[in-house]
């Protein structure tokens, strides 16, 4: 079984495709990356901070150490180049089982059900 990059989506950006940041050297926002088991139904949300270096050191700064897990850093806004890193990743994330497949893939983004137990 296979991961399959389903749609992405951004409570911050109204079209990915076409956004240009106000400040192309510092911006942030949160990218919802909606994935599934590869041709099924079904995706779940892994959450990516999307950000310049310079953002990390406006939001952090100079002294901190940020972890850098969860977070896609870019020095500028591609829209096709975040596509491919993603769908390089998710190549990588196989398995036997949906639940195999989506520990893997929650080490690109936090996965909406994270630490969940029933």
């Amino acid at each position: 079984m296979n991961a399959e990059l389903k749609r992405l989506h951004s409570p911050d950006v109204y079209d990915l495709e076409s956004f240009q940041p106000e400040n192309p050297e510092v911006f942030g926002f949160l990218l919802q990356v909606m994935v599934g088991p590869e041709g099924k139904e079904g995706e779940e949300s892994f959450d990516i901070e999307v950000c310049t270096p310079r953002w990390l050191e406006n939001t952090y700064g100079m002294d901190e150490v940020v972890i850098g897990c969860h977070h896609i850093i870019v020095r500028k806004y591609n829209y096709q180049k975040i596509v491919d890193a993603i769908n390089k990743f998710l190549r990588k994330c196989t398995g036997e089982s949906w639940s195999e497949i989506a520990g893997k893939v929650s080490r690109l983004g936090k996965w909406e059900f994270e630490g969940y137990a029933e």
